[in-house]
């Protein structure tokens, strides 16, 4: 299944993509894709449905229907940086010994297409494509083993990152992650069935038509049933929480010299098998 949220911002009903691309509305069936609706027994229920019985949407998804983030009332968004190795070298940084673990705010989610907004006074604002792990049964001190019947799914994640204040202003690297519109999450939220091995899919990022980003989960170093089982020592994973996994080399911060974003640019990126995000660059 393709799951969804669509409408106004701050007003999304879930929904699920039919087999003809159009959107169907779950509103009578679930509340909101979040929490509970994303645990193993709902996700067979909504399996089970005919979405040919469900209403119709009007409009095209992504044209003239807005999507909002693909999960609700996400708990967390855990990000892993410098998770690809070819990443690593492009960043002139060496792989860790263990992944390395920042956050994004949860106020930094936005839809896929939504625009992004460069913060005041920022001069490095970067893009990133990511896969994003959704988890579906929380738990706390899963086996590497066990990990993958926590996944309710997978999507886009766009790690926008301003690199001055990741990398130049002193402290952590959350203050250059979690800025607002720096979280866009979509389109759909593929359940993990429609993806046999997430660490084979083909990933690509474009800015103006130009690609500057195109690899693959393939050469990422700490693979998503070790990152689930890893955070879970340290916290509890919760229904609807995101792992974001790291990104492959491409960014503007590897240019040589280094690019970064400017308003009135539009970013364009997508995942094999996960759909594609589009986003205008504004000036905050």
């Amino acid at each position: 299944m393709k799951l969804l949220r669509y409408g106004p911002v701050g007003f999304e009903k879930p929904g699920v993509l039919d087999a003809a691309g159009r959107v169907r509305d779950l509103s009578a069936v679930i509340s909101d894709l979040a929490g509970d609706a994303l645990l193993p027994a709902q996700l067979a229920r909504l399996q089970a449905l005919d979405t040919n019985t469900l209403p119709l949407v009007p409009g095209i998804p992504q044209q003239d229907l807005r999507l909002g983030p693909c999960v609700a009332h996400t708990g967390k968004l855990i990000c892993i940086g410098l998770n690809y190795s070819d990443h690593a070298t492009e960043a002139g940084m060496q792989v860790p010994p263990e992944p390395v673990v920042f956050n994004k705010w949860t106020s930094a989610i936005c839809g896929p297409d939504d625009a992004v907004q460069i913060p005041r006074g920022s001069t490095k604002t970067d893009w990133e494509v990511e896969l994003g792990v959704v988890i579906g049964q929380g738990g706390r001190y899963i086996s590497e083993a066990d990990a993958m019947a926590h996944v309710a799914g997978y999507c886009i994640v766009n790690d926008v990152s301003e690199r001055e204040y990741q990398l130049e202003r002193s402290g952590t690297w959350d203050k250059g992650k979690g800025c607002d519109t720096f979280g866009p999450l979509g389109p759909w939220l593929v359940t993990a069935d429609e993806v046999p091995n997430p660490q084979a899919l083909g990933m690509w990022l474009e800015v103006d038509g130009k690609r500057y980003q195109n690899g693959s989960t393939a050469t990422m170093v700490y693979q998503v049933p070790f990152l689930i089982s890893y955070l879970s020592r340290f916290m509890s994973l919760q229904s609807g929480d995101v792992i974001s996994t790291g990104t492959p080399p491409g960014v503007g911060m590897g240019q040589k010299p280094p690019v970064y974003l400017r308003a009135g640019q539009t970013m364009h990126l997508g995942i094999d098998g996960l759909g594609t995000q589009t986003q205008p660059v504004v000036q905050a």
